[in-house]
């Protein structure tokens, strides 16, 4: 499998302006179903380097760096609430042409999954979604068990220390942890990640980006009661059980709330599936899509 490298990445994608804001996407495939993703935190559209090509060779698949994250613009003077990257997602679909979509969130982009979904039950539907596939992600906030360093990010002071400080080696200590089987981490594909993702402007506005942690108390009404335990969309759930952060509980919990609703659990892997097992992730994934609609 070619080892891409950032400039590779870069080179692979485009920019979109979206307003006064640059947008960092790849857009593959041209198959007549359409995947259209949102990624994690504190990561980027890297996190699907190895699963990318084998999809869009059945599907178009279009994934984005969130503002703030990756190749995207990261201003200084913006919220990064979750509410405002579900609309910059929704814009940058609709630039893109997508009408119809399965839509698939990991870790960070749950939630934004969650607040597309909250407008959709409303009414607001610029696209219609023949599925909606969340993974790995604390949604269930109150059953996560979040890392220092995330709770240190999320204070006004800490945070900027911490973000100051968040050089390579840092990086790859956290990251490490969040691997089922250690064995299966490529310390090379993470200093991409790094490259792509960590430089002085994304750590300058880290600390920010990271209260989407409260957001997820805040709104959890809105999330999850009138959100994705409401929608008559089908709902697919997939599921590292060794994440150490999201634990597997809360895709249980996921599951036993949302009545139209398919898990897949995959065995000894952790919080990132697409990169720690990308084979079976991709085999899960479009088994689910597969799948008639569960109504």
């Amino acid at each position: 499998m070619q080892q891409w490298s950032a400039k590779q990445w870069k080179d692979r994608g485009k920019f979109v302006q979206l307003g006064r804001h640059r947008i960092f996407v790849i857009d593959e495939g041209k198959g007549e179903e359409t995947i259209i993703i949102s990624h994690g935190y504190p990561s980027c559209s890297f996190d699907y380097w190895k699963v990318l090509g084998p999809l869009s060779e059945k599907y178009r698949v279009i994934v984005h760096d969130h503002l703030g994250f990756g190749f995207s613009d990261k201003p200084r003077n913006y919220s990064y609430t979750l509410i405002e990257q579900a609309q910059q997602a929704m814009s940058l679909w609709e630039y893109l042409g997508v009408s119809r979509a399965h839509l698939i969130g990991h870790d960070y982009g749950t939630s934004v999954v969650c607040e597309i979904v909250y407008q959709w039950n409303q009414g607001n539907r610029p696209i219609e979604f023949d599925s909606v596939t969340v993974g790995n992600g604390s949604m269930l906030i109150q059953m996560a068990n979040l890392l220092l360093s995330q709770k240190l990010l999320m204070h006004p002071i800490a945070g900027r220390v911490l973000s100051a400080l968040g050089n390579r080696p840092y990086v790859h200590h956290n990251f490490k942890k969040l691997w089922g089987d250690k064995s299966r981490y490529d310390r090379r594909e993470v200093d991409v990640l790094y490259d792509i993702g960590f430089g002085k402007e994304a750590r300058r506005v880290l600390p920010k980006i990271t209260q989407y942690i409260q957001q997820r108390y805040e709104h959890w009404d809105r999330w999850l009661s009138n959100g994705l335990y409401e929608t008559g969309l089908p709902v697919n759930i997939y599921w590292g059980d060794k994440d150490p952060i999201a634990v597997v509980d809360m895709a249980y919990e996921l599951q036993k709330q949302i009545s139209n609703s398919r898990l897949s659990v995959l065995d000894g892997v952790g919080h990132y599936p697409m990169l720690e097992a990308p084979e079976r992730w991709r085999y899960a994934i479009e088994t689910m899509l597969a799948a008639p609609g569960r109504q």
